[in-house]
């Protein structure tokens, strides 16, 4: 007979290296190295950051499909709120259309991710960091 488990269940947690580094660029250069929000570029000094598309803390995923290039404002801004939430708010205070930034949206994730360009260049460079701010 099974005994039921008395643990509680994982905690999910995000950690520090949740990501490697040359996945993280590719994700960027996926999205063309501007925020999928607002479309603040890296040639403007712009802190990139990864959204998850369906927050992770409510169950969404780390793949490359559920995470999109986003700068530190709109991440910080947007929390666990829906994307359309979200999109519909950036999209009234950058004067957008929001079904464009959503079909922006849709159309990064479909996109192949450039993994050996970004390896080659983190590994040139060191990290991801470091490519960002020669680019900049």
């Amino acid at each position: 007979m099974c005994k039921p488990s008395t643990s509680a269940p994982a905690k999910r947690t995000q950690g520090m290296n949740w990501i490697s580094q040359h996945k993280r660029l590719a994700i960027y250069l996926r999205d063309g190295l501007a925020c999928a929000y607002c479309g603040a570029g890296v040639e403007a000094g712009t802190k990139f950051t990864l959204d998850h598309l369906m927050p992770y803390s409510l169950g969404g995923s780390n793949k490359e499909t559920n995470l999109v290039t986003c700068c530190l404002s709109c991440n910080s801004a947007r929390g666990n709120r829906d994307v359309k939430a979200f999109v519909t708010a950036v999209a009234a205070y950058t004067q957008q259309d929001a079904s464009s930034i959503l079909a922006g949206i849709r159309n990064r994730i479909r996109r192949v991710l450039p993994l050996k360009a970004a390896k080659e260049m983190v590994a040139k460079r060191g990290s991801c960091a470091k490519v960002l701010a020669e680019l900049s």
